[in-house]
C-alpha cells in the first residue's frame, strides 16, 4: 500500500482517525483528513508499538492499527487454519502466559499452534477442557491466577540456554541472511554524477560476501533472495522462511537514508517494544550489541547504537534476529565508503566475528576487534577465540 501521510485525505484516513480515537478517547475522529494532529497520534502510536516513527501509516503501521481494535476478553480467540487471529488482545494473552512459565514463543501478536498448545497447558491444570480455544471460562480462570515465574521473564531464560547448550563452534549452524528490498522494491536511491546507488544492489552484495565468510566457517547459509527478485518480497515472507528452514540466526541487511546528508553511522535493531519491561529477545539483543562494537571498532563509523523495534521481520522470526542499517547512503561519507569494496569486506568481517563472539560463552569471550575471522576454518575443531 501507498503510505498515507500528513495532507491526505479521505476514507482510508476517516478509518485511521476511527481507529485512534477508539485507543484515546480525547481523540477527535470526526474528519477525514490526515492533520498535524493526526501526524501527532500516529508518531506517538509508532513510538509506543517499537515502529519505525516517521508520522507515516505504511502497511506495517496499518496492520499493527488494526490489531489494536481487539483488547483481551472481547473476542473469542482460537486457532483458525490457514487464516489465524491476530491482534493486541492476542499479544497480551501471550505475555501473560509467558510470565506465568508457558512456552508461546515469542509474543508476535498471532494466534498459530505454539499459542493454542499454552492455552490448553494452562486449561489442563485449572480443571478445563484443553481444547486451546480462549473463551470467557478461560479469561476467568486466567484473571484468578498470577505469574508462576519470578526473577526474570522465562522466554529469555529459555533462549538464552538453548542458545547455551548449541556450543561454541559455527560448523552446522544455519543462519540465513536477507539483503533488504530488492527488485522492483531499490530501497534507497542516490544518484552520484553518471552512477546511480541503490541500496537493493549493495545490499545484495553485502549479503553475497557474508554468505562466503559464513560458509567458509562451516555454516549453513540460506539467502532470502537473489540480486533480481521479479517481485518486492514481504518482511513477513522473509521471517516465514527463516522459520521454515529452521534457522538458528537471521541477519538482515539495510542501509539508511534521510533527507539531510550530515545525517550517517551504523545502528543495529532486535525484536523488543523499547519499554524497560517490555518483551525481547535476549540472545538477539546482545548479537545486535555485538555487531554495532564490531563494525564500530573495525570501520570507524559513527555509533548510532542498538534499538528495540517490533517490525515484522524481527517480530515473526522464531529465531535470533538482528537488522543491520550499514550507513546512511544519502550521506558523502557513508556512501563514499559503501561504495568502495574494500570497505564492504572490512563491515561483512564486522558481522563475522560477532557472530563467532555470539557463540562463545560469555566467559570465554574476547575483546572487541580481536578476531581474527580470516582464520576461523582453522579454528572449527577446536572452537576456540582466534586472535587477531
Amino acid at each position: 500500500m501507498r503510505p498515507i501521510r500528513r495532507g491526505d485525505r479521505g476514507p482510508a484516513v476517516a478509518e485511521i482517525r476511527s481507529v485512534l480515537a477508539r485507543l484515546d478517547a480525547s481523540f477527535d475522529p470526526d474528519s477525514d483528513v490526515f492533520d498535524d494532529h493526526t501526524d501527532t497520534a500516529i508518531r506517538a502510536f509508532q513510538q509506543q508499538r517499537g515502529l519505525t516513527v516517521d508520522g507515516e501509516v505504511d502497511e506495517e503501521t496499518w496492520l499493527a492499527l488494526d490489531a489494536s481494535r481487539w483488547r483481551l476478553g472481547s473476542r473469542a480467540l482460537f486457532h483458525a487454519i490457514p487464516h489465524p487471529l491476530i491482534g493486541e488482545d492476542v499479544r497480551t494473552l501471550q505475555e501473560r502466559l509467558l510470565e506465568m512459565g508457558y512456552d508461546v514463543g515469542r509474543p508476535d501478536g498471532v494466534y498459530a499452534a505454539r499459542t493454542a498448545r499454552s492455552v490448553g497447558q494452562f486449561q489442563r491444570e485449572v480443571g478445563l477442557a484443553p481444547d486451546g480455544s480462549f473463551g470467557p471460562q478461560t479469561m476467568h480462570a486466567l484473571r484468578r491466577l498470577g505469574r508462576k515465574v519470578v526473577g526474570g521473564r522465562p522466554q529469555w531464560l529459555r533462549e538464552a540456554e538453548a542458545f547455551r547448550q548449541s556450543g561454541p563452534h559455527l560448523l552446522g549452524k544455519t543462519v540465513v541472511i536477507d539483503p533488504g528490498h530488492g527488485g522492483p522494491d531499490a530501497g534507497i536511491v542516490v544518484p552520484d554524477g553518471p552512477l546511480r546507488w541503490t541500496e537493493s544492489e549493495l545490499t545484495f552484495d553485502l549479503a553475497s560476501r557474508l554468505e562466503g565468510r559464513l560458509a567458509g566457517a562451516g555454516m549453513r547459509v540460506h539467502l532470502t533472495r537473489g540480486p533480481h527478485p521479479s517481485a518486492r518480497i514481504p518482511d513477513r515472507d522473509r521471517a516465514q522462511l527463516a522459520n521454515d528452514l529452521h534457522a538458528d540466526l537471521l541477519i538482515s541487511l539495510h542501509i539508511d537514508g534521510y533527507k539531510t546528508p550530515e545525517a550517517d553511522g551504523v545502528s543495529t535493531y532486535h525484536y523488543g517494544d523499547g519499554t524497560s519491561d517490555g518483551v525481547t529477545s535476549t540472545v538477539a539483543e546482545r548479537l545486535a550489541g555485538l555487531v554495532q562494537r564490531e563494525i564500530v571498532a573495525r570501520t570507524g563509523m559513527r555509533n548510532c547504537h542498538t534499538h528495540a523495534k517490533t517490525w515484522d521481520l524481527l517480530r515473526l522470526s522464531r529465531m535470533p534476529a538482528v537488522r543491520v542499517e550499514l550507513g546512511y547512503l544519502t550521506s558523502p561519507l557513508d556512501r563514499d565508503r559503501l561504495v568502495n569494496p574494500l570497505f564492504r569486506e572490512q563491515a561483512i568481517e564486522s558481522i563475522v566475528a560477532a557472530v563467532q563472539r555470539m557463540y562463545y560463552p560469555v566467559e570465554n569471550d574476547v575483546p572487541t576487534g580481536s578476531i581474527d575471522v580470516r582464520q576461523l576454518r582453522m579454528s572449527l575443531s577446536g572452537g576456540l577465540p582466534v586472535k587477531a
